[in-house]
């Protein structure tokens, strides 16, 4: 049974190596946002760059409409609920991976809603800090300059941790940042930027 190993062995992070395999051939962004959505679903437990086998608690809340983000043309990084508790606040964010008629949809949304699209094309570096988290009055996330351009580190990182197929499309695909500026705030932002995918990228 040596052969059995790859569908119980797991690597250092205790992903296991058998859902790796299938990050082998994904070169697009829809492919990658289907296997993100199967590892938001609970389904998969190996997700590049994310370095444990499951999603966080936090994240629970809002695993469903990130599958869906997924599965329509933005392959989400990063996400955080709204949260208002004493000394925490969270802005709504979602950030991802998407094609230019994608980005545009999303800046669009920031035209029609107060909700703000920040959208980097294809190599370029920003370098404004917008606060998202704060505890205890420190800012402890910002959006904005989150993702610089897809450059040799990341290159090497995405080729290793999915392919190098996928690594290059994410050099040349636009990386968008959007967040709702109300803190605390849920069910408006991700719900907003599933509409926007659907109905104009």
């Amino acid at each position: 049974m040596a052969d059995d190993r790859y569908t119980t062995e797991r690597d250092s992070f205790g992903r296991l190596l058998a859902d790796r395999e299938v990050w082998r051939q994904a070169g697009t962004i829809l492919a990658a946002g289907e296997l993100t959505a199967r590892w938001l679903e609970g389904r998969s437990e190996y997700q590049p760059g994310t370095f444990t086998p499951s999603i966080d608690d936090e994240t629970k809340s809002i695993a469903g409409v990130l599958a869906e983000l997924n599965r329509n043309g933005l392959f989400t990084k990063e996400s955080q609920p709204g949260v208002l508790a004493e000394g925490h606040a969270q802005r709504s964010y979602v950030t991802g991976f998407c094609s230019a008629e994608s980005a545009s949809a999303l800046l669009d949304l920031s035209t029609r809603t107060g909700l703000v699209t920040v959208a980097h094309a294809p190599g370029e570096a920003s370098q404004a800090s917008i606060p998202v988290t704060l505890r205890d009055g420190e800012v402890v996330t910002v959006l904005g300059s989150s993702e610089g351009p897809v450059g040799g580190d990341q290159l090497r990182d995405w080729s290793e941790e999915a392919n190098e197929t996928l690594a290059l499309l994410l050099a040349e695909s636009w990386y968008v940042e959007v967040f709702d500026p109300a803190w605390g705030r849920n069910g408006r932002l991700l719900t907003a930027v599933l509409e926007a995918l659907e109905t104009g990228g």
